[in-house]
């Protein structure tokens, strides 16, 4: 590299001798004058390198689009290659859950009540045979995708799952729990957690869960099966619920109590990842309605302060006062 600059200084470096001064010489005073080339050493690449600077056009950046006019916005776009934007229309939505339950499960009155001797609980067996063919085709669909869905190993699955949340809700754990219900009931969930302390045991179960129904429908497309099953669980537990100030809201940590619910479980059966969900649970109409929380408060062991006498009370009052060689002595009538 400094042999190619040495060669180049030698042929931009000349000598006039006879003081005829060109276009590289010595100023009067034999001062030498420098130059060097403009051009390029080796000229075979000049092509080349004329392609490694790009002329590029600077966008004005103190131009505001509010201040174009139509045909002028028009033509910028033009000139940079761009369509005009539309109006966005549509609206994103996620299709991973269903918006709630397709032909809910209706139970029936006095479920969990009445034996299946008496007259009322032969009736309720009869009308769960009648709605069993549809439930029989859904699990036929849901077989389609899962090969190895049984019901009764399902049902101690599920069994699991409803332990689970409310333990996650009792603890609170807003980012675990997503994985065990659908964005359906995520929200319902943490709003009737927040500002409340739960206490939350499973003690057994009453009765074996059971699948009584089952239902299967399409969304968009004839592919995009989803699957919705009840299961009936009749169990046996304990619930406390405190508000933030640590009063009893509803419940008892000491008293157990029978628990009949129909849990809706999901799952979108076309994602080949998904799995079974808790989605909503059915409240039947004939149930009487909860009652509400008692009043309580909380009991400390300092007595309270001694309340002032009111001003009818001063009046009521008459102090009497006896001489001064006696004493002063105040009576009270």
């Amino acid at each position: 590299m400094s042999g190619l600059l040495l060669n180049g200084m030698r042929h931009s470096l000349r000598l006039s001798q006879g003081g005829n001064v060109g276009a590289l010489g010595i100023f009067p005073g034999g001062v030498l004058e420098q130059r060097r080339f403009r051009k390029h050493w080796k000229p075979e690449f000049r092509w080349l390198r004329s392609k490694k600077v790009i002329k590029i056009k600077i966008p004005n950046l103190n131009e505001k689009p509010g201040d174009l006019t139509e045909d002028e916005m028009k033509s910028r776009l033009r000139e940079r290659g761009l369509l005009p934007p539309r109006p966005w229309m549509e609206r994103p939505f996620y299709i991973s859950c269903t918006g709630g339950i397709f032909e809910p499960y209706v139970p029936p009155e006095g479920d969990g009540k009445m034996s299946s001797i008496t007259k009322e609980g032969a009736k309720q067996k009869f009308e769960f045979i009648e709605k069993k063919s549809k439930s029989m085709m859904a699990l036929r669909k849901i077989r389609n995708f899962e090969e190895d869905f049984d019901p009764p190993v399902f049902c101690k699955e599920a069994e699991q799952i409803y332990i689970k949340i409310h333990e996650l809700m009792a603890q609170k754990e807003k980012y675990k729990i997503r994985e065990f219900v659908t964005e359906r009931a995520y929200p319902e969930i943490m709003h009737n957690v927040r500002d409340k302390t739960i206490h939350w045991r499973f003690l057994k179960s009453l009765d074996y869960p059971r699948l009584v129904h089952a239902r299967c429908t399409d969304m968009i497309s004839k592919d995009n099966i989803y699957a919705q099953v009840t299961v009936r669980f009749h169990t046996q537990q304990l619930l406390a619920i405190y508000d933030r100030f640590g009063r009893l809201l509803h419940g008892s940590e000491i008293l157990a109590k029978d628990v009949l619910e129909y849990v809706v479980f999901e799952r979108h059966m076309s994602h080949e990842y998904g799995t079974w969900r808790l989605h909503e649970k059915i409240i039947p109409d004939w149930m009487p309605p909860k009652e509400p929380g008692p009043v309580t408060y909380r009991v400390d062991d300092t007595p309270p302060p001694a309340l002032e006498p009111t001003q009818e009370e001063a009046t009521d009052s008459v102090a009497v006062t006896k001489p001064e060689d006696t004493g002063a002595k105040v009576a009270t009538v």
